[in-house]
């Protein structure tokens, strides 16, 4: 008794609705691949690159009418900017904020600031440092 084979011949008819499937996924997942690659080299040249200053409060003294912060500022030689301060009451009102401006050559610069405030503040938190 012999068997018969109901098989149709393999790449005589076009590829089969799965290999179609499977192609079309292969692209969309190179396609988001390379979009996702992109968007972290975006984020990794604006957070590695662009950081050309940056800052740390070291510590804070307040009085009344202002606070002191210690400041300490990393930037690239040449780079000017400026880093924005600002100071709550204990109730979390903000009572001063202020920019403070870094010129110079040097790459390190360790300088304490007076922020004038409305009130006693009780914070002295740094909002961020942009280069110019």
């Amino acid at each position: 008794m012999s068997t018969v084979s109901t098989r149709l011949p393999e790449g005589r008819y076009g590829r089969s609705s799965d290999e179609r499937a499977d192609h079309k996924l292969k692209i969309i997942g190179a396609v988001l691949g390379a979009a996702l690659l992109a968007l972290v080299g975006y984020f990794a040249y604006h957070y590695v690159v662009r950081s050309e200053i940056s800052a740390e409060v070291i510590t804070f003294q307040a009085s009344d009418s202002s606070v002191s912060v210690h400041l300490e500022v990393h930037k690239d030689a040449g780079t000017d900017g400026y880093c924005t301060l600002r100071s709550q009451a204990a109730d979390g009102a903000e009572v001063g904020r202020a920019d403070f401006r870094f010129t110079g050559s040097a790459t390190r610069i360790d300088r304490v600031v007076t922020l004038r405030t409305t009130s006693q503040g009780t914070t002295a938190e740094l909002l961020g440092c942009h280069a110019d």
